[in-house]
């Protein structure tokens, strides 16, 4: 019987832990308070030496899951084709560097990676023997302003479907769905760069009637919305924001329904929870009901971004709303499940 599972990815305590105030243990015991089933991790971010780090990091990592005993649910992975100031990495580079990452994820315990946005398809065909091997499932990240229609995304995708293979898959992000843009970053752009009330207006008549800049713009850039340079009043700020909210996007989800077999793993952006116990921007009520009613049996997994856009001099909430999020997925899918 299929069953839909909570999860946190790690990286929505990276400045906590970046700032030194959360080893990666207390991050463990975070995540056994709150009582989350699974958890994704970032090895970039918090394992010294990946994607070959050391045993004594091993040691540790496996001591960690044994004594929290939480589940495994995702690692996420970046094809770093910048290691070198004077080249890119070659093809026969890049394919050894996920068959590295392949190596790891199997070593941690993991089952699912998550390849982050635009990773090209070529890569999948020379690695999955590999991924087999190990039984690892290389995911693609279905990012907003990233996503279905964006030609690498969707070279991916073709690839995907041509190999036919359980090892290959999709992880969507919740960012492809919100039904208004994110409030703290409005307010972040207003208050520390000064964007005006005009083009904020703008953007949400827009979100209001069902669209969103990336459509309008047809998937280019901000210059290709019909209008958007009439409600232009600070240049540069307006600019910004603009561009910024461009990675917002507004979709219906059925724009999965091509590939909704292929979701191994789901990302479930997390800006802003508001007092009302909901997030402010995208309708999780919504998306969960449609992945259990086409049977998904997977985690999905709180990601939050708020954290990029606390006003200066604040205090940064991580813990704090990755608890909220949680409180609400779990509620949401007590009802939609039973």
């Amino acid at each position: 019987m299929s069953r839909i599972k909570t999860c946190v990815s790690l990286y929505s305590l990276q400045c906590e832990f970046m700032a030194g105030t959360m080893k990666l243990e207390d991050v463990f015991q975070y995540m056994k308070e709150l009582e989350v089933e699974g958890i994704e991790l970032l090895p970039d971010q918090m394992l010294h030496g990946t994607p070959e780090p050391s045993e004594e990091t091993y040691a540790e990592w496996d001591r960690l899951v044994e004594k929290y005993g939480l589940d495994l649910a995702c690692d996420d992975i970046f094809l770093n084709t910048n290691l070198y100031k004077n080249r890119e990495l070659t093809k026969r580079e890049c394919v050894d560097l996920i068959k590295k990452e392949i190596v790891m994820a199997h070593r941690l315990g993991f089952k699912v990676i998550r390849l982050v946005s635009m990773v090209p398809a070529w890569i999948l065909e020379p690695v999955l023997p590999t991924a087999e091997k190990y039984g690892i499932s290389l995911c693609i990240e279905i990012h907003g302003g990233l996503g279905f229609d964006v030609p690498k995304t969707e070279e991916f995708l073709q690839e995907m479907l041509r190999l036919n293979s359980p090892y290959i898959g999709i992880v969507p992000d919740a960012s492809l769905f919100c039904k208004r843009v994110p409030r703290v970053i409005t307010e972040y752009y207003q208050q520390v760069f000064g964007t005006s009330d005009e083009i904020v207006r703008f953007v949400d008549e827009i979100f209001a009637r069902g669209s969103d800049l990336f459509s309008e713009g047809k998937g280019i850039d901000i210059y290709h919305v019909p209008g958007l340079s009439e409600h232009i009043v600070n240049k540069e700020a307006d600019e910004a924001y603009a561009g910024n909210v461009f990675g917002f996007e507004n979709r219906d989800l059925s724009c999965m329904d091509p590939y909704v077999k292929n979701i191994q793993h789901f990302h479930f952006k997390l800006y802003e929870m508001t007092d009302e116990g909901e997030e402010y921007s995208i309708d999780y009520r919504e998306i969960l009901e449609y992945l259990h009613k086409h049977g998904y049996d997977g985690y999905v997994s709180t990601e939050y971004e708020g954290n990029r856009w606390v006003l200066p001099g604040c205090e940064i909430p991580e813990k704090e709303q990755i608890a909220k999020h949680q409180k609400m997925l779990k509620k949401l899918l007590k009802e939609i499940q039973g």
